[in-house]
Parts: structure tokens; sequence; C-alpha cells
């Protein structure tokens, strides 16, 4: 939803006075998270979208789903958006990992993460996209701060002294003290800035969807690991799961084309039969992936979040935790040297963003690299060998509620809004 008071910046400016603090460029999620957060800290802030608000907001979007850790749903919280969202949210209680192959059920060796392990509560909330993104939208359109252009195609930016200039592909041309990229893995405001970026492409590509089963799935998340590619199985609000499902790029293809009968067929071996029958729900996706990352978070006045600065592979459902970890972390340094008198697009202020989150951010990546490499593969000495593992850190409480925290987004140096306190 645009807001009204959008003209009001659009006016001409003086070169110490800049029409807002600042501009997002991308109105997914972590735009409008990030703009939700600088608002309520004081800061007058656009949001530039180039996708039209009907297309944000249309009935293609149902069917996708994000698997939230409790550092997200706490952030959520300290935006006020998560009062909004809490009833259509399916709480995560117990997240089950096990390598497998279609048609053979899961094997004996596995990992089991329990909510009760830990004494915050579970481990995260499963959420669909058409009751987030909507939340977002609205919060970020009722806040007199923030100004949302949809439909907006940004063609240039340039950076100077004391500020930052995007031009729109109408002419139009705004200024403020930092830009921020929130516009996914083909980033134009990083490609702009001379960031470059480094990863590969896995030849595999993730189908997605939601089912309805018979059984109840009881807040399980299950996760079998198959020769192809992993296969996430996770559970919505009623008898329903949200389905992540990788195969090689051809059969990936292959199987997308089929009708809703022969989807249905090449999923239930590999599906099982522990939830019953199973039917589908809502639109089908299909998302080619790859390991892309930005070499630079930042540039003169510039930075990146979310897929701009990181795009890893769904694995380990943390992409949007990702994300919405690097929002907080740049929300809480911005606000911070705001209230200090600083100017917020300076390099010794961005540089507090990059140090806080580079580590972060590549130890991710590589974690779901080398788990992708190590579970993807038929090789019969690496099945023994993560089964192997797999077992062992089952066995091991002390271990095993490390790797819960991590899971649930409460270990390391965690940004504010991440422990459910405002900025």
């Amino acid at each position: 939803m645009d807001n009204p008071h959008g003209a009001a910046i659009l006016r001409a400016m003086e070169p110490d006075t800049p029409d807002t603090d600042v501009i997002i460029i991308g109105g997914g999620l972590n735009g409008p998270a990030l703009a939700l957060a600088l608002a309520q800290g004081g800061l007058r802030v656009t949001v530039l979208d180039a996708l039209p608000a009907e297309a944000r907001g249309g009935a293609g979007f149902d069917g996708r789903a994000y698997a939230l850790s409790l550092g997200s749903v706490r952030m959520l919280q300290a935006l006020r958006i998560w009062p909004g969202v809490a009833e259509s949210a399916q709480p995560i209680l117990q997240v089950k990992a096990s390598d497998g192959r279609a048609g053979e059920g899961a094997a004996p060796w596995f990992l089991s993460f329990d909510h009760a392990e830990i004494e915050e509560g579970p481990l995260g909330q499963m959420l669909e996209d058409r009751h987030l993104r909507p939340a977002l939208l609205t919060a970020i359109g009722d806040e007199p701060r923030v100004t949302h252009l949809s439909g907006t195609q940004v063609v240039a930016q340039e950076t100077g002294p004391s500020g930052v200039s995007v031009t729109l592909a109408d002419g139009r041309r705004l200024q403020a003290r930092l830009l921020i990229g929130a516009d996914g893995r083909q980033s134009g405001t990083a490609t702009r800035a001379g960031i470059s970026r480094s990863g590969h492409d896995y030849g595999q590509t993730a189908l997605v969807c939601a089912i309805a089963h018979e059984r109840p799935h009881d807040g399980i998340a299950h996760q079998f690991f198959m020769p192809s590619g992993p296969l996430a199985i996770l559970p919505l609000p009623g008898n329903r799961s949200s389905i992540v499902w990788t195969e090689a790029r051809a059969q990936a293809e292959r199987i997308n084309a089929l009708d809703d009968a022969g989807y249905l067929a090449a999923l239930r071996p590999r599906f099982g039969d522990f939830l019953g029958d199973i039917r589908l729900e809502g639109a089908r996706f299909l998302y080619p992936l790859n390991l892309t990352l930005a070499n630079d978070l930042v540039a003169d006045r510039l930075a990146l979040v979310g897929d701009a600065a990181h795009g890893v592979h769904p694995i380990a459902g943390q992409g949007l935790n990702l994300g919405l970890r690097d929002v907080a972390a740049l929300a809480e340094v911005v606000i911070e040297a705001r209230r200090r008198g600083e100017d917020i697009g300076t390099s010794p202020v961005l540089a507090r963003y990059r140090q806080w989150r580079r580590f972060d951010t590549a130890t991710m990546a590589l974690a779901t690299d080398g788990f992708n490499r190590l579970f993807s593969s038929d090789n019969p000495l690496l099945r023994l060998g993560r089964d192997l593992g797999m077992g062992a850190i089952n066995a091991l409480p002390p271990l095993r509620r490390r790797f819960i925290r991590e899971a649930a987004g409460l270990s390391g140096d965690l940004p504010r809004l991440m422990t459910g306190r405002a900025i």
C-alpha cells in the first residue's frame, strides 16, 4: 500500500536537506522490515519497489512459507508485527533430520531436536508468505515516516560527499544520506555500486508447494537427505505442510511440467506414507538454486541486506532468518549512529555493520554449501560417515543443545531486535 504522504518527499532539495534519510531499494520482506525498524528509531525512509503493489499482494504468492527462527519471531514481536500474524503461525516443536532414498524410508541414524531441551519455547514458527508479506506492507503503510513507492524502477544511483541519489525510470530523482540494497540475488544496487559477486550454480532446483495430509504433523519438521538433494517437510497450521523438494535441474523441470496427479505421483515415494494420503494445496513454485555472495556488504553510502548480500542454499531454511539478522544489525548501527549525531552514511558507521555481519554470513554460506555437498551424494562411505555423525550428535545432549540454540537463532552476538528489545 502506498503512503499518501509520499509526494511530499519528492520536493526539490537543497544540498544539505535530503528528501529522506534512507532509501531502500527492494520491497520483498527484508526491505519493509528494515524500513519499519529504522522508522521506529526516528528516521525517514523511502522504500522503492520495482513490482506493483497488486503483484505483492496477489494470490500468486500463496503456497510459500518460511521457517522463522525464535530470534526472527522475537524481532517481529519487537517491530509489533507478530501479534497480527501469530494466529496464522505453526510452532515448530521438533526437528528430525535423516538420510533417505525414495521408496526406502529414513535411515536408522538421525538427528532429533526437541523444543523441550531449551527454556525459551518453540524452536521457531512456520508462517506463510500470504500472512507475513501483507502484515509488513500494512505496517509500513501505517507508519508516517515511511514512504512506499511501488512499481518504481531505479535506473541510476550516485554518491557524493554528503549524500546519495537515485534516478527513477520516470525521471524523478531522490536524495538521501544512505542507500540500502534489499533487491535480491540479482541486486542492481550492488551492481551499480561496483560490488562484484562470488559463488556457483548447484545444478539443482527447488520445487516448492503446500500439501494437505490425513494425519497430524504434531509440529514436527522433517528433513530427508536424498541423493538428489534434501526434502524438507515443514508443518503448517492444521493438517498441512510446506514442501521444499530439491532435485537435479532437468529432473525438477520435468516434474514441474507434470499435472497435479503426476506431480504427486513423483512426490509420494520420496515423502512416504507417515502422514497418510497427501494432496496439493495452492500454487507450485520452481526456484533454481545457486550460491551467490556479494564480495562486500558496504560501499560508499551503501549497504546490502538479505539476498542482495548473500543467497544461500535452502538446505537449513535459514535464508530469511539470515536476512532479518542483517536488518536487525544494520538498523541498530544506523539508529545508534544517528543518536550520536553521526552522518549515518559515512564509512566508519557502515564499517560497524560490515564487521558485525560478515563472519556470520560467510559461516552460514559455507555451512549450507558444505551440507549440500555432503548430503547430496549417494557415496556409501559418505552416507555411513554422515549417518554415524548424526547419530553421535544425537547421543550427546550438550552438543545437541548447542545445535538447537544455533538453529533457533539464540547464539552469537545478537542485535537487540533479535532478543525482542526495541532499539
